[in-house]
């Protein structure tokens, strides 16, 4: 695909060889394909890109009894930690709501328990078209009281993509509860900007993801509900009320047309009072996540979202830049 030419000076090699190797499973038009085969295509562009866990990680699935059906999740533990962990991760996964499970995101999962200490939940929250909005905010919430309960640990919500956004509506509608999350941690969030101004314009046909792509996963999730995609439910950013919310990294691939959605979101929390982080991941794009092993400077966006998670958990003062940067 022919992509506009100033991705050729913000993109680096490795990030281009990346590029490539997902469209040569995942073509560019690949929405055009009927649901059970994106999810396929998908599944097989996943496996491709799937590292073996860290040593001692371990992972055990289960499922949470929730809304009359049953909700399955995988737990991650290292268990070569030499000491006991202050808070637990509740994980949830990218896909446009519509595609990826457990097994996309299997291997992140793992490698963030190994470079946390702690251990995390990642859910598999019920996707659409089958199962529109709100279905999948009512597993995460289902899986945010499982969890709480089960661990009696202090919980860092984390997400990529659409599960970005389900970390922060999640984070958004527990804020006054007893089992609140301490933190969140956002990669490449959907949060609710104009999708006719800023990056969506200025990123409109970036590698990895377009802004036509982000408007149709959108429609499918509401397909047959009365819902608009600017509501705040769905898009926290379009929240009246910023109180109560916990402290909050949120990190952005500079070539994304979600990124402006990211800064948005920190400076409306900043604006209420909460600690709040925004870094922009230079040179980088959307589904930079599953670059870790092959991109450089995926790897190190990777360890900083590591180092963020692990820093929320243990409650540091985000105004001290080692949080990030070690």
């Amino acid at each position: 695909m022919q992509y506009p030419s100033k991705y050729r000076q913000l993109l680096d090699a490795e990030t281009w060889a990346f590029i490539e190797r997902v469209e040569n499973f995942y073509p560019p038009d690949a929405i055009n394909l009927p649901i059970e085969q994106q999810r396929e295509v998908y599944d097989r562009l996943c496996a491709s890109f799937a590292a073996p866990y860290p040593d001692g990680v371990e992972a055990v699935d289960f499922t949470i009894a929730t809304d009359g059906h049953l909700l399955p999740c995988r737990r991650y533990t290292d268990t070569r930690r030499s000491d006991q962990p202050v808070a637990q991760i509740l994980y949830f996964h990218g896909g446009g709501y519509v595609v990826g499970g457990l097994h996309s995101h299997d291997s992140y999962c793992a490698d963030i328990c190994r470079a946390t200490g702690f251990d995390l939940t990642a859910v598999d929250y019920r996707l659409s078209p089958e199962h529109s909005f709100p279905a999948d905010q009512h597993d995460a919430s289902s899986a945010l009281r499982h969890v709480a309960s089960e661990l009696n640990l202090p919980i860092v919500l984390l997400g990529d993509s659409a599960g970005a956004n389900l970390a922060a509506a999640l984070a958004h509608a527990s804020r006054w509860e007893i089992d609140a999350p301490i933190g969140q941690v956002l990669i490449y969030p959907l949060l609710g900007s104009d999708w006719t101004q800023g990056s969506f314009i200025e990123h409109e046909f970036a590698p990895m993801l377009t802004t036509a792509d982000v408007d149709y996963y959108a429609k499918i999730r509401l397909a047959g509900t009365d819902k608009s995609s600017s509501d705040k439910e769905l898009a926290p950013l379009n929240d009246p009320d910023f109180a109560g919310l916990p402290p909050t990294i949120a990190f952005a691939a500079q070539c994304d047309p979600l990124r402006d959605d990211s800064w948005r979101y920190v400076q409306k929390l900043k604006a209420a009072g909460t600690d709040a982080l925004f870094f922009e991941e230079k040179g980088l794009v959307h589904s930079y996540l599953m670059a870790r092993h092959s991109v450089g400077r995926a790897n190190a966006a990777v360890e900083r979202i590591g180092r963020a998670v692990h820093a929320l958990g243990h409650g540091k003062d985000l105004s001290d830049p080692s949080v990030l940067f070690g």
